[in-house]
């Protein structure tokens, strides 16, 4: 499934050629990856997916109604069946493969790990997680030299949390709609979207504000300046009411992710520092979707120029290759725990192999401009292309984003802003978008889909002509989801 929380549905698969320029690709349609044609075998692929159905059970699914694809491989940026049709993976897995799949050289290191030191406690000190808490903190903003290692991002949000908490004595956090922090306990109930909502136990401590998003503005803004300031005015006015005393962080994403990717105007994260230094709150930036290279800076933070209190991290880190995820820590914070035992822990913290996937992610990153890539071929290729395409669809109502790291807002009608399908739509309600993600990938495109929008978030490493070839697939998917606005 392409978006964190969306069950994978049953659409066509069949895929047509969406190559339309030369200069993109050859007229030839044989897809080779690394020197191989990948071979059709439908035999082994009904096996795949009767394993499935028998035994596995998904995540944010109900699990009769969905029909999971059979994947018998991937490499780079394409992804492949077991009925011999590929896809351009406009996902990045759920937006972690950050230098895509296969990378021969991460994959050596995973390798080379494992026939090393394979595992070891995290009681330890072991060359590999050494190196990659080096390699991270070299690369975090401000003083955030501390790694913590998890086993992904709804843990990291756990312990940031946790921290904050036992830094400050204090016992709620503040964080916002239009959010996803995780699936654990903890974590879900400060995402701020419906997945919250069946598991929100009402006592975890939790308030929910509105942070700015100016096309759908709470505020009542017409321009970036307004939202951003009626925005932290009523931040403010929120801690106030909840009591400053009372509030141990402020938890934000540093552009949401799943929930549409807002990038915050001008000012407002520098602000929100602002009110937490005023009030004694720790800061907590949640980069486990937009860190390591996603916005085209190897944090989203490096964007707006603010340094938080902490830092959770997980997908990109490692490209997904091997679980893991971590919370960067302040001096400050750090230094509670010097005498005082942090009493938080996991059993695979900075596991070997893992950390091994992510030193060698991150070399990968630096050595083949992998962050640079995206920044340069965001805001030449896809930015361009993407308001050229909400000049020509009547469904596209706004583009936004940064780097690999972008999203149409689709709608019924321009003028309203009306969105093509209704908040957390199902069924019959959905068809729309329905509609738009089967064109996609009968395109040989595998889209993000959330909601009333589509993300276009292919690995940082993606080339121009694939960027292309996507693009014109998408083009073509919008064409349907124009169908059905007013």
């Amino acid at each position: 499934m392409p978006c964190e929380g969306v069950p994978v549905d049953n659409l066509s698969r069949n895929v047509r050629d969406p190559i339309q320029d030369a200069d993109v690709a050859s007229a030839s349609r044989t897809f080779t990856l690394g020197g191989m044609t990948p071979q059709p075998h439908p035999a082994a692929g009904a096996a795949v997916k009767a394993a499935d159905r028998a035994h596995v059970f998904h995540s944010w699914s109900a699990q009769e109604l969905i029909d999971p694809l059979a994947v018998a491989g991937a490499e780079g940026s394409y992804f492949w069946d077991y009925e011999g049709n590929h896809y351009l993976d406009f996902t990045s897995g759920l937006v972690y493969t950050n230098i895509g799949y296969q990378h021969p050289k991460v994959v050596a290191a995973i390798q080379e790990q494992a026939a090393t030191l394979s595992t070891f406690a995290p009681a330890f000190a072991i060359e590999a997680r050494s190196e990659a808490a080096r390699l991270i903190a070299e690369r975090t903003p401000g003083d955030l030299d501390k790694i913590f290692f998890t086993n992904g991002g709804a843990d990291a949000v756990e312990h940031a949390v946790r921290m904050a908490r036992l830094h400050t004595g204090r016992p709620k956090v503040l964080s916002a709609y239009r959010s996803y922090h995780g699936g654990t306990q903890q974590a879900v109930n400060i995402t701020g979207d419906p997945r919250r909502w069946a598991n929100d136990s009402g006592t975890a401590g939790v308030v929910h504000f509105w942070a700015p998003f100016l096309y759908r503005s709470r505020f009542y803004a017409e321009t970036e300046e307004q939202e951003c300031a009626r925005a932290l005015e009523h931040l403010e006015t929120t801690i106030a009411f909840e009591g400053p005393a009372t509030i141990a962080a402020i938890v934000l994403e540093t552009i949401p992710g799943t929930a549409g990717i807002m990038v915050p105007p001008p000012g407002y994260l520098a602000g929100v520092r602002e009110l937490c230094d005023k009030y004694g709150i720790a800061f907590v930036l949640d980069e486990v979707m937009a860190g390591f290279g996603r916005t085209g800076e190897w944090f989203a933070a490096d964007l707006f120029d603010v340094v938080p209190d902490l830092m959770t991290f997980a997908k990109g880190v490692n490209s997904g290759y091997v679980p893991l995820g971590g919370v960067a820590i302040s001096g400050e914070i750090a230094s509670t725990f010097g005498k005082r035992p942090y009493p938080g822990g996991l059993t695979y913290s900075g596991h070997p192999l893992a950390c091994a996937a992510a030193v060698a992610t991150i070399n990968v990153m630096a050595e083949e401009g992998v962050v640079e890539n995206a920044a340069r071929l965001g805001a030449e290729v896809v930015q361009p292309a993407l308001r050229e395409l909400a000049e020509r669809h009547a469904c596209v109502g706004e583009v936004r984003g940064v780097g690999m790291f972008w999203a149409l807002d689709l709608v019924k009608n321009k003028e309203t802003r009306e969105p093509l399908v209704p908040y957390n739509a199902t069924g019959a309600a959905n068809a729309p978008m329905a509609a738009f993600a089967a064109a996609a990938k009968a395109g040989g495109v595998w889209p993000f889909v959330n909601m009333n929008r589509t993300h276009i978030v292919p690995p940082c490493n993606v080339t121009e002509a694939e960027l292309k070839e996507g693009l014109a697939a998408l083009d073509a998917a919008l064409s349907v989801a124009d169908e059905h606005t007013e």
